[in-house]
């Protein structure tokens, strides 16, 4: 209206724009935009209103074009955004506002599980679930007997993660940037083994060595050893259970042999069940978090600050674990068998 005003006194479009901008500042149109309405009133048009455009309603935000999206979404639910509206025709935010708003959809990435179960495997899940709580809820002492233990690789350098390289910035400050890099070839494996009040026994594999059954035979004669040392109470009475998984090793015959000839009673875990271990959902994350982003010398400087990590757990979070272990076969038994993390 303002630009036609201008028109009919005369005015020529450079006047128009810095009239305009005058009145309106940084909200006046464009320069190119007054040439264009001046070309259209020269050229005998009247109405003010901009011309409809072709190919596009002028609202794209109707119930045939909801239905339209969620048909497409039905077929595929991997589509973008910028995909379905060049498709449909309409804007991208338009079909935003349809997904999220109409639809109540949100875009979630796929989570990680470590295994596809059967049916069979998460029967075996609930029965495992089923027998732990059964033991908790007859003796409330017994997760303050058991020692759990497993093993992991410890590396030389593990890049830390996206979130440990967040940082705080200024709106003027460049975005933190970071190399893509990868685990070292230099490793070291550790075993562990704990209770609810701290590590028991730990030591490392030797350069080569392989965890087979007579490794692990004789890696169990030494946490014998250490709980006779420090925990004299568990050995004296013999009322500890071991909760180990069903790797190879751990579940070989002369394994099993091992530990009936001792008395020592094992809690029967589930395979495929790294969720429902203390050492995987507790212990071993822990501690890689700690020493992600930091380049060791050597196999030894390695050694050293894991275990100097492992000192520096409190009793209460060892504790804490075997709780969460109860809340976690709880949790199994809710999802029927199936992993229960992200849900």
């Amino acid at each position: 209206m303002n630009i036609k005003f201008c028109y009919k006194l005369k005015k020529t479009a450079a006047e128009t724009h810095q009239m305009l901008l005058q009145a309106y500042g940084e909200e006046a149109v464009s320069k190119k935009c007054v040439y264009e309405w001046f070309k259209r009133f020269r050229d005998g048009k009247e109405t003010v209103e901009d011309e409809p455009r072709s190919g596009r309603p002028s609202t794209s935000r109707t119930s045939d074009m909801i239905e339209e999206v969620r048909e497409m979404l039905a077929r595929d639910r991997r589509l973008t955004l910028r995909l379905m509206a060049e498709e449909l025709g309409i804007g991208k935010e338009t079909v935003r506002t349809i997904v999220r708003e109409d639809l109540g959809k949100r875009k979630i990435c796929s989570r990680f599980v470590p295994h596809r179960l059967t049916a069979e495997q998460k029967e075996k899940r609930m029965e495992c679930a089923n027998d732990f709580i059964s033991m908790c809820r007859g003796n409330r002492s017994f997760l303050t007997t058991i020692v759990t233990g497993d093993e992991t690789w410890c590396y030389q350098y593990d890049p830390e993660t996206k979130r440990q390289s967040m940082a705080w910035c200024s709106p003027s400050s460049p975005r933190p940037s970071k190399s893509r890099l990868q685990k070292s070839k230099v490793k070291t494996m550790l075993i562990a083994f704990f209770d609810s009040h701290g590590v028991i026994h730990k030591e490392f594999v030797p350069p080569g060595q392989t965890v087979n059954a007579a490794f692990y035979e004789q890696v169990l004669k030494r946490l014998l050893q250490r709980i006779r040392r420090v925990r004299p109470e568990l050995h004296r009475t013999g009322s500890w259970v071991l909760l180990h998984d069903n790797a190879p090793a751990h579940a070989a015959i002369r394994v099993r042999q091992f530990l009936a000839q001792r008395s020592v009673t094992v809690i029967d875990h589930p395979p495929y069940s790294p969720d429902l271990a203390p050492a995987d959902f507790f212990l071993f994350p822990r501690l890689k978090i700690a020493l992600k982003g930091t380049r060791f010398e050597d196999l030894d400087d390695i050694q050293e600050s894991v275990t100097t990590t492992l000192q520096t757990i409190p009793a209460e979070a060892f504790s804490g674990s075997f709780h969460k272990l109860f809340e976690r076969c709880q949790r199994c038994i809710e999802r029927e068998g199936d992993y229960f993390e992200g849900q």
